[in-house]
């Protein structure tokens, strides 16, 4: 490391904790990567947590003259996140928010994800204007920064149109709030050429009109190529003007560290249809006269798109998924109306269908906003995905959609596919290739120059319409522009930044190659994951993104490890990799899966985690021997976790809470699993008297809840296997447990350390014995705990599954009488009922039971994963460190699950215990029309 950097981190090191600094290998490498393709590898990663931290970063990086890039969620496109130098992270410690008493403005942190705005938003009415299709992943920051924008949105509501005031961290460090007169005011006294800067540069631009009306023209369509200059038209005030200047910059000028923005109107209905047409030309002609109608989105989808998504509808097709808003359905079916005579003059292939369902549409819009994930996993594995984003006047649409296609053709991507919002004449091509030869370089550069002559020349378009400039469009700014507009940029650069150490060659760029070279290798590494293009839409739901590794960087890592290996002169680097990987990639990683939810082609990590642990587990290892062992023992093993739980119980019971917590803290720190005051007893399940019922089902106990029974702090004192049988009774159903089930087990523990076949092996038992006592699948099958239940519902067919809560609201819900409670209640829903679709059906379960349900917000993943919550419950604490501050702030004091070593994190964690839905379920109900 130069010089200059040591002496940057030894100053860094003061005010900033050395668990937010990285400069090891895996996680330089891992946070030079992006959604883009293209990969640098930073010298310093820094995850900021304030905006007095990141001023005197950039004071410093002032001070030494080092380059600085800030980073938020990383899924822009076009490289614009990456550094080689300084990155500044502005995350997840980035998510503080206000909103103005009448919603119509929000103040927001860079670290916000684009949809949870919405989700704030949305009880009051209002939305988050701009709507790019990675709104679900993208934060704040990139959003505004990018100036990205989406499907209705367009040139009419995206960030700079919205946007009212900002607060920026400049090159010097110098803070700024141009929403704040004594902000304003301090800035007019210590940065007066500033100001006068800003002033002269705008009575310039006005003053000439030719270049007025270009810059007019040329917003007048979707466009992010340079930086933005329109509020030198736009705005008069010269802080306007700064602020304005911030959108589609891409960090070029300042740090954005909060912006204040006008909310939108959320309209309550809505109708899409998606409409098919047998010629793209046809299909864009409909697009033109739908543009005078009440359309709020049309989105192109082209044959190739289609097929990625698995589209049956019709060969060859082209399809335009499109939209209306209303405030009535009134208003609504008059929109559709409209729309439909607009139609009537079109032939399409099937009739045009508006639905104003939300479980219709929305599966049209996650087919839609999952094109780019689903088109790039269809790629030749090993290849790099690219996307282009480049826009037409409405008028041009038909001729420069077919000439576009045809291009693609003509220089041999047969299955490039084009889509996007094609109501604002803004589209996106994806391609794939390898960059291996320079051959393949030199096609893609044609390419570049054959789109560059067609938009620009031909219809004087935009080469980059909303994924912004970065160093994919960087060589191209002055051509779009012409000499004029450009000189401008760089005044505007010049005066924000005139060391150029803000994100250096990005959008500035005096490399005409700068676009074909840098590209990011994509090795295959494993089955699971290949076809992973690194979009990041799955960090929004792994837990450890921010902590240790995201799901993104736990494949990026294993990519890297895979080229090393057949590079003899870089297994010193291959070593380090795989070292510091064991924890910070493996150790840490739950294997919930979660990840794969937000993904469009359902890739699991945990898949992956798996494949390691049972590299690192291989047959006849000693590891493995243990886990065998266990197996053709359970039983056993079992029986001597009751005494160790007895012992810890007596213990808790001698010394108190205090007490015992720091000798399990202390132990802990020296090796052993933490015990916290959430653990429960002892359990062993005795013989159950009950009677012959016509009504049967088969109840197996999980092996957790066959050994624990209840903690101290348990609002009832029942273990939970007899509590089950009893509501199950007063339900009237007879109960039959499996023979021999202290030596069952689903397979769920062997598992989760990747001893596959062990976990199969045990899975088979169970089945057969589950098969046995249902009476060959005659009657339903019963497990307590979700997280074993989802792996049975994986690996068995012969028998019908059902977890507590689906089984009750299924069978039980009409047999008891419910009387709702008004205690506040607050349910969490396990990572395995989501990926088993039934997380509405615990949350709807409870409300049966309680006036007063509550479901908090941001989280997901407990992350105990089994007894990774004993081993290393650091990152239990980091999933649920949101958990708390709601409860206080709701006032509740008891939670419900489905998963015992779920509640015992979440006890833990949460001050206040957390126990099984059946408990909530016995408290509230009463047999209906029968007698005990």
């Amino acid at each position: 490391m130069k010089k200059e950097y040591v002496s940057y981190l030894k100053e860094v090191s003061e005010f900033i904790p050395k668990d937010r600094i990285y400069t090891d290998e895996l996680r330089l490498l891992a946070w030079g990567t992006d959604a883009g393709f293209y990969r640098m590898i930073p010298q310093v990663v820094i995850r900021s947590s304030s905006e007095e931290e990141v001023s005197r970063l950039m004071a410093l990086a002032h001070k030494y003259s080092l380059p600085v890039t800030f980073r938020a969620a990383g899924t822009s496109l076009s490289g614009q996140s990456i550094s080689d130098s300084v990155l500044i992270v502005a995350g997840k410690n980035w998510e503080k928010y206000t909103i103005s008493p009448d919603a119509k403005t929000i103040t927001m942190q860079p670290g916000l994800i684009g949809e949870r705005v919405n989700q704030i938003l949305k009880p009051l009415g209002r939305k988050f204007a701009p709507d790019p299709a990675s709104v679900k992943s993208a934060m704040v920051g990139g959003i505004v920064m990018n100036n990205a924008s989406g499907m209705n949105c367009g040139t009419h509501a995206n960030s700079d149109k919205v946007m009212l005031s900002a607060r920026l961290v400049l090159a010097d460090g110098t803070i700024l709030d141009t929403g704040d007169e004594k902000s304003r005011s301090d800035f007019r006294r210590t940065h007066p050429q500033f100001i006068t800067r800003i002033e002269e540069i705008r009575d310039k631009v006005r003053a000439d009109e030719e270049l007025s009306s270009r810059i007019r023209k040329k917003y007048s369509i979707k466009n992010v190529t340079g930086l933005n200059i329109l509020p030198f038209i736009s705005q008069d005030d010269p802080f306007d003007i700064i602020a304005h200047l911030m959108v589609g910059s891409e960090g070029t000028l300042a740090f954005l560290s909060e912006i204040t923005m006008a909310t939108g109107h959320d309209y309550p209905y809505s109708a899409s249809a998606m409409l098919y047409f047998k010629d793209m030309r046809e299909a864009c002609r409909a697009v033109v006269a739908m543009k005078h109608g009440p359309v709020f989105g049309a989105e192109m989808l082209d044959n190739k798109s289609l097929v990625s998504v698995n589209d049956t509808t019709g060969e060859g097709l082209t399809a335009v998924l499109t939209e209306t808003k209303a405030d009535t359905p009134e208003e609504l079916q008059a929109n559709i109306d409209a729309i439909k005579k607009i139609l009537s003059s079109f032939e399409t292939y099937i009739p045009v269908y508006f639905t104003d369902k939300p479980e219709e549409y929305s599966k049209y819009w996650a087919i839609r906003s999952g094109i780019f994930p689903s088109v790039g996993g269809t790629r030749k594995l090993g290849t790099t995905v690219l996307i282009e984003d480049v826009a037409f006047h409405i008028e041009d649409l038909p001729d420069a959609t077919v000439e576009l296609q045809a291009m693609l053709a003509e220089h041999g991507y047969d299955e490039a596919c084009i889509y996007g919002h094609a109501l604002e004449g803004n589209y996106h091509f994806i391609i794939s290739q390898s960059f291996d030869t320079p051959e393949q370089v030199k096609r893609y550069k044609d390419l570049m120059e054959d789109v560059k002559t067609l938009v620009v020349d031909k219809y004087d378009g935009s080469l980059k319409a909303e994924h912004g400039t970065g160093r994919n469009m960087a060589p191209f700014v002055k051509y779009e522009w012409g000499e004029k507009a450009y000189e401008v940029m760089k005044e505007v650069k010049s005066l924000f930044d005139p060391e150029s150490l803000l994100n250096p060659g990005v959008i500035f760029n005096d490399d005409p190659e700068c676009y074909i070279k840098g590209f990011k290798p994509m090795p295959l590494t494993n089955v699971h994951v290949d076809r992973c293009i690194e979009c990041g839409f799955c960090e929004v739901n792994c837990l450890t993104c921010g902590f240790t590794l995201s799901s993104r960087q736990r494949i990026v890592i294993q990519r890297e490890i895979s080229r090393l290996k057949s590079l003899p002169d870089q297994q010193e680097r291959l070593d380090t990799l795989k070292k510091q990987y064991k924890y910070l990639g493996n150790a840490t990683c739950a294997g919930d899966g979660l990840c794969s939810m937000s993904c469009p082609m359902g890739i699991n990590v945990g898949d992956l985690t798996h494949d390691i642990r049972q590299e690192e587990l291989p047959a006849g290892s000693l590891g493995y021997k243990i886990g065998d062992y266990a197996a053709n023992h359970f039983a056993g093993i079992k029986s001597s976790l009751r005494p160790v739980l007895y012992l810890a119980n007596v213990a808790h019971s001698m010394l108190g809470s205090g007490m015992m917590t720091s000798v399990a803290k202390g132990l802990h720190s020296a090796g052993m699993p933490l015990w916290t005051t959430a653990m429960p007893k002892p359990f062993r399940l005795h013989k159950i008297e009950q009677k012959e019922e016509p009504l049967k089902v088969v109840y197996f106990p999980s092996c957790i809840n066959q050994t624990m029974g209840t903690a101290k702090n348990s609002p009832d004192t029942t273990p939970l296997v007899e509590k089950t049988v009893q509501l199950l009774q007063k339900a009237g159903y007879e109960v039959i447990f499996p023979e021999k089930m202290d030596s069952l087990c689903c397979g769920t523990i062997w598992e989760s350390k990747g001893m596959m076949d062990i976990a199969d092996r045990k899975s088979a038992e169970l089945e057969t014995a589950l098969y046995k006592a249902s009476e060959q699948g005659r009657y339903p099958v019963l497990c307590d705990q979700s997280p074993c239940l989802h792996r049975m519902r994986e690996v068995m067919t012969k028998v019908k599954l059902y977890e507590p809560a689906e089984f009750i609201y299924t069978f039980l819900r009409e047999r008891l009488e419910f009387t709702p409670i008004d205690t506040p209640v607050s349910i969490h829903v396990t990572c395995s009922m989501r990926r088993m679709n039934l997380g509405n059906t615990i949350i709807d379960l409870a409300r049966l039971c309680s006036r007063n349900v509550f479901v908090p917000e941001e989280v997901g993943c407990c992350g105990f994963a089994g007894d990774r919550g004993f081993t290393h419950p650091e990152v239990n604490s980091y999933a649920l460190r949101k958990l708390k501050p709601q409860l206080i702030k709701e006032g509740i004091e008891v939670g419900y699950s489905n998963s015992r070593t779920c509640e015992i994190g979440l006890t833990t964690n949460a001050g206040i215990p957390y126990v099984s839905i059946i408990y909530l379920v016995d408290q509230c109900t009463k047999p209906k029309n029968r007698t005990l």
